[in-house]
């Protein structure tokens, strides 16, 4: 089987030009006949990789379960096929073979892998080198405790095998790639109605070792989308997951009678890469992009990824802009996107699209576009960072899509002294506490966390709020109760809290939680706080939180809910230590756990 092993241009020599890069088709869950539970018994090894390549796929892995009978056996046909040659043996029939085989090995890179079956049935890909060899794969299931009779039976079952996150460090450390197999559904780590505490889901999905999350839903936009809940925003979750999807092929092509069960390349995912080898794609799920990985479709089902971006509206992770002329300060904005993007999570920035309704204005010239975007961001950002851009294409119409990872050298600034970052769907200037944040973040300090018994001043290097008072609904000593539960969803992941309020000279100042970060920020005035929080200390002020007109749920409630900048928000409530908090401008995002019946309720209501 050719290794189809190039030079890794991803590693460049210092001042050569960066690789071109391009989208492969790749399918990285496939079963073989020496998976126990495959559909068609009686298909060839050399059926199977011909219909990989009538797919058009560049990438596959062989993935079955807890065994590599089957990369073993394709090897062996190869092996003595070839053996034959050279001893001048073959037969016409054989000799097509191999060279049937040859030919589509140097059309599909074929990676050996398995699907392991750890601790309480929970399933992990495992994906190597195209040289690794069957003694070092068969080792490696060894290690992971598949029993050494069970090695070629290609089972599911493999009784008392190792748990979910030593599976993970094995193989990450014999060389391979983790991924785990359909996270969100049967027997994988992400699944709903989650059997264990939310603290192991957070370990299972949130480990250094695991790479990517497969999914079944990588086209779903809405709230309860896999790649949606793992896209970094929640702080329990902090980690963005790379997210991509795979066949789960058990046969060659759908079955008619159940269309779940996938032939193979019946769900793919493309990859932007330098080139199509097992290293590239090592390297792109150990960087933060995130852009480069997407769900694949027919050219007859061609998806309008800028459409569908707009469909979703601006966020913490992308923003809209028609243009990116210097007059009228269209340019200015952009720019600080970016820089907020770089201090905050990172995300998208889309320039020659707005959100307002009708057609799409596009870009006359998006390569100039991109000219002037650089030679700005080189002259007025600082320290320097790099951004990727993609010309992309929607209503026959060109815009230019920026790509900005979250940076590693904060706090970045504007001219000198702008510093800005996202928040919900806004860039804003920061404020004192949150540069301080940044700064201390880059310095590898901690700050206060939502939800943790941390001082609601963390950000602002521990020092005692001057005369602070607690708000009525905030416990006596001023600062956020330890949380009663570990459950990750215990607090809602969006939205602001008032943690506290001092009145001087006639003027409140408050301090403000976000709870997205959990970072707190200090003197705040109603006349001077952004949207959110301004909405937050006008409703405190004008409109106290009655108690006994909250909707009560347990021990969290609704105290109501508006839609406001284009988003249903609401405002919520906690029974906590005898003491109620409030948390205003929560939006969907944000609501799981328990808080997500608010949700669904006002669903019903408008359905």
């Amino acid at each position: 089987m050719s290794r189809r092993k190039k030079t890794n241009t991803n590693r460049q020599v210092e001042n050569q030009a960066p690789p071109k890069l391009s989208w492969y088709k790749v399918d990285l869950h496939l079963h073989t006949p020496a998976s126990h539970d495959y559909e068609q018994p009686g298909i060839t090894y050399l059926e199977w990789l011909r219909k990989a390549a009538e797919k058009e796929l560049d990438i596959i892995a062989i993935t079955d379960h807890n065994t590599v009978a089957g990369v073993a056996e394709i090897r062996r046909e190869i092996e003595w096929l070839s053996r034959l040659e050279a001893q001048g043996r073959l037969h016409p029939e054989e000799k097509e073979r191999l060279e049937e085989w040859r030919r589509l090995a140097n059309k599909v890179l074929v990676l050996p892998g398995f699907e392991f079956t750890a601790t309480f049935g929970f399933h992990i890909l495992g994906i190597f080198p195209p040289e690794t060899s069957i003694r070092q794969l068969e080792h490696i299931l060894l290690t992971l405790n598949v029993p050494a009779e069970k090695l070629d039976l290609g089972s599911t079952e493999t009784g008392a095998s190792t748990d979910v996150l030593t599976a993970y460090e094995v193989i990450r450390k014999a060389g391979g790639l983790v991924i785990a197999a359909h996270a969100n559904s049967t027997h994988g780590v992400a699944m709903r109605n989650f059997p264990f505490g939310g603290q192991t889901k957070i370990a299972y999905t949130q480990n250094e070792h695991l790479l990517a999350l497969e999914v079944t839903d990588l086209d779903n936009r809405s709230r309860g989308a896999t790649s949606r809940f793992f896209n970094g925003s929640k702080p329990e979750y902090a980690r963005r997951m790379h997210c991509l999807q795979g066949s789960d092929a058990h046969r060659l092509t759908t079955d008619p009678k159940n269309p779940k069960r996938l032939g193979v390349g019946e769900r793919v995912t493309e990859l932007l890469l330098p080139e199509p080898s097992f290293e590239a794609i090592q390297d792109l799920l150990g960087s933060k992009h995130y852009d480069r990985i997407r769900s694949y479709r027919p050219k007859d089902k061609v998806i309008d990824y800028l459409a569908v971006a707009r469909s979703e509206g601006a966020n913490m992770v992308q923003s809209f802009h028609e243009s990116a002329n210097k007059q009228g300060g269209r340019q200015a904005a952009v720019l600080a996107d970016i820089c907020a993007f770089a201090n905050t999570d990172g995300g998208v920035v889309y320039i020659g699209a707005s959100l307002r309704k009708g057609p799409i204005k596009g870009l006359a010239n998006p390569a100039q576009v991109q000219k002037e975007i650089t030679e700005a961001l080189s002259e007025r950002l600082t320290p320097p960072m790099e951004v990727k851009y993609e010309i992309v294409q929607s209503e026959n119409v060109k815009a230019l899509r920026v790509s900005v990872s979250e940076g590693e050298d904060k706090p970045y600034c504007l001219d000198g002294s702008k510093f800005y970052v996202r928040n919900d769907a806004e860039t804003d200037l920061a404020v004192r506490d949150e540069i301080v944040a940044l700064v201390l973040e880059s310095h590898g300090a901690e700050v206060g966390k939502a939800g943790k018994s941390s001082s609601p001043t963390a950000a602002d290097g521990g020092r005692k709020q001057r005369s602070a008072q607690p708000l009525p609904q905030i416990a006596k000593n001023g600062t956020v109760p330890p949380p009663v539960s570990d459950d990750p969803f215990y607090l809602p992941q969006m939205g602001v809290e008032l943690v506290a309020s001092d009145l001087r000279g006639g003027t409140h100042y408050y301090v403000v939680r976000d709870m997205r970060n959990g970072r707190s920020v200090s003197n705040v005035t109603r006349k001077g706080a952004r949207k959110l929080w301004n909405y937050a200390i006008a409703q405190a002020e004008d409109q106290p939180v009655d108690p006994n007109k909250i909707v009560w749920k347990g021990n969290v409630g609704l105290v109501r809910s508006d839609k406001r900048a284009g988003k249903v928000r609401y405002d919520l409530a906690l029974r906590e230590n005898g003491n109620i908090r409030v948390f205003y401008g929560v939006t969907e995002d944000g609501m799981e756990g328990p808080w997500a019946q608010f949700v669904e309720a006002e669903e019903a209501a408008g359905a």
